[in-house]
C-alpha cells in the first residue's frame, strides 16, 4: 500500500511535468511515448518487483498474437489468452497463498492490462475485419485501422499514467493524447465564435486535478478512521447475530458497506487526476460551459450515493470496466448478454467465491429491479409527490440491495458468505425470484442493434 501510494504521488508529479515539458510543441510522439512507457516500466518494478514480470509476459503474449494472427479471430484469441493468463495468475492466489492478499499484489495492474488487451483487439477487428456497415456508431467512432507500432502498444499497455491503477481508456483517444489531438478534437465539436472566441480555448486540468485530490484526501481520512473502526467481518460475528435484531442488521449491513467504499474513491480518483495532470482525459464541455475532465474518471459519488435503481448505481460504479465490459461482451454477445457480462466480470476480479455469490446474486437482482422498474414505475409519475416517494423508496431498497449483493465480494470465502446470507434469510434473492415470477417481462426498449449505416438507411426510408 506505501509502494502504491508513493507510486501514485510520484506519477502525479511526473505527470504535471509530462504535460509542461513534454507536451505536444515540446516533443514529438515518439519521445511521449518512450518517456511515458519507460517510466511505467519503473514503476511496475518499483512496487511489484519481479512479479512485474507477470505484465511484461503478457503483454509480450499478446502483441504477437495481435501480429500473426488473422484478423477474424484476434479479439478471440487476444482475449482466451489475456484472459486466461489472468485466471491462472488469480488462482495462483487463492490456492498457493490461501486466499492472502500479496504485499505485492500484482493482479490489479494486470486486470487493467487485460482490459486494455482485449479492448484493442475488439477495436482493431473492428476496424481492419469488419465493413463500417456492420459497426454501431460507437465501434465505427472507435475502430482501429492499422495495427499499432511496438512502442504505440507499449506506451498504451504500460504508460505511467494507468499502469498502477488504471483506469482503461481506449486506444484511440490515447493517441490522440500523446499525439496532441484528443483536447482539439472534443473543442471542435463547439462552435467557439457563437460563443465569442475568436479561437479555440486552452483548457487547463489545474481546477480538475485540485478537485479531485480533496476528494482523494477526504477519502483517505475517512479510510483510515471509519473503515478500520467498521469492519465487514463484524458482520457475521455469532454475538452480534445473537443480540441483534435483524433490521438493526440490515442497518449496520449499510454501515460497514459504505466504510468498504473509501479506499475506491481513493484510489481511483487519484488515478483519474493523475491523467489530468498529464493533460489526459478531457471530455468536452458541458452544457453551462465548463470544461469537463472526466473522460476517464471511475466513479460519481454523486450518482452512487443517491442512485434510485440498481442500474444507475453499476453505471456509476467502477465506470471504465462497466464501458469494458458493455464493449467486449454485452455489445458482442449472441445470447443472454447481461448474464455473460456478469459472468465476465466476476472471472476478470478473480476466482474467489465471494465474487461469484456477488455477481450471481447481481444477475438476479438487475432482473428483478428491471421487471420492478418496467411495470411500476409509470404509475408514480403522474404527480410530485408520488415521485417523490417513488424516489425515496426505491433509494432505500437500492442501497440496501447493494449492500447485501456486495458482501461476499469482501468476505471472498465460501463459508461467511453462507453465514451471512442466512443471517439474512436470503431475503433479496427470494424477493427478487418472487417478482420475476408474478410480474411479466416488459422490456425497457425493444430494438434491434442495427449497423450505424443500416439505421441511418432505415431512417431516411421513413421519412
Amino acid at each position: 500500500q506505501i509502494n502504491f501510494v508513493a507510486c501514485q504521488l510520484f506519477a502525479l508529479l511526473a505527470a504535471f511535468w509530462f504535460r509542461i515539458y513534454l507536451g505536444p510543441s515540446h516533443a514529438s510522439s515518439a519521445v511521449r511515448h518512450a518517456f511515458a512507457t519507460l517510466f511505467g516500466i519503473y514503476f511496475a518494478v518499483f512496487c511489484f518487483g519481479w512479479y512485474s514480470i507477470h505484465l511484461f509476459v503478457l503483454v509480450m503474449m499478446n502483441y504477437g498474437i495481435m501480429n500473426m494472427a488473422s484478423i477474424p479471430n484476434i479479439h478471440r484469441y487476444s482475449f482466451v489468452v489475456a484472459m486466461g493468463y489472468l485466471t491462472l495468475c488469480h488462482i495462483s492466489r487463492i490456492y498457493i497463498f490461501h486466499y492472502g492478499i500479496l504485499t505485492t499484489d500484482f493482479s490489479g495492474p494486470l486486470m487493467i492490462i487485460t482490459q486494455k488487451i482485449t479492448t484493442l483487439a475488439c477495436q482493431l477487428h473492428d476496424g481492419i475485419g469488419r465493413q463500417a456497415e456492420e459497426l454501431t456508431a460507437e465501434q465505427n467512432r472507435l475502430a482501429v485501422k492499422t495495427r499499432p507500432s511496438l512502442l504505440e502498444y507499449l506506451s498504451y499497455l504500460l504508460n505511467f499514467m494507468s499502469i498502477i491503477a488504471g483506469p482503461c481508456s481506449n486506444y484511440k483517444d490515447y493517441i490522440a493524447f500523446i499525439e496532441g489531438r484528443h483536447v482539439h478534437m472534443k473543442l471542435l465539436e463547439v462552435n467557439w465564435k457563437q460563443k465569442g472566441y475568436d479561437r479555440l480555448p486552452d483548457p487547463s486540468p489545474t481546477g480538475a486535478v485540485m478537485y479531485k485530490l480533496c476528494i482523494t484526501l477526504v477519502s483517505l481520512i475517512l479510510f483510515l478512521t471509519f473503515t478500520k473502526n467498521f469492519p465487514m467481518a463484524y458482520i457475521i460475528d455469532n454475538e452480534f447475530l445473537d443480540k441483534t435484531p435483524f433490521l438493526s442488521r440490515l442497518g449496520y449491513l449499510y454501515v460497514v458497506t459504505q466504510a468498504a467504499k473509501p479506499k475506491y474513491y481513493f484510489a481511483w480518483t487519484l488515478a483519474d487526476a493523475v491523467n489530468n495532470a498529464a493533460g489526459y482525459g478531457f471530455s468536452g464541455v458541458d452544457e453551462r460551459g465548463t470544461f469537463r475532465w472526466d473522460l476517464l474518471s471511475n466513479l460519481n459519488i454523486w450518482n452512487i450515493e443517491t442512485a434510485t435503481s440498481f442500474k444507475m448505481y453499476i453505471e456509476n460504479w467502477n465506470i471504465q470496466t462497466a464501458a469494458w465490459l458493455k464493449r467486449v461482451c454485452y455489445d458482442r454477445a449472441p445470447w443472454y448478454p447481461t448474464a455473460l457480462t456478469f459472468i465476465l466480470s466476476a472471472l476478470w476480479h478473480g476466482i474467489y467465491p465471494g465474487y461469484y455469490f456477488t455477481f450471481l446474486t447481481g444477475i438476479l437482482i438487475t432482473l428483478a429491479a428491471r421487471a420492478i422498474r418496467n411495470n411500476c414505475r409509470p404509475y408514480f409519475l403522474s404527480s410530485v409527490p408520488l415521485k417523490i416517494a417513488y424516489d425515496v423508496v426505491t433509494w432505500v431498497v437500492t442501497q440496501l440491495a447493494v449492500c447485501y449483493t456486495v458482501a461476499p465480494f469482501v468476505m471472498l470465502a465460501v463459508e461467511p458468505t453462507i453465514k451471512f446470507y442466512k443471517s439474512m434469510y436470503f431475503h433479496m434473492h427470494i424477493l427478487s425470484i418472487l417478482v420475476l415470477l408474478m410480474l411479466p417481462i416488459r422490456p425497457q426498449a425493444q430494438f434491434v442493434r442495427k449497423p450505424q449505416n443500416q439505421a441511418v438507411q432505415n431512417s431516411v426510408k421513413s421519412k
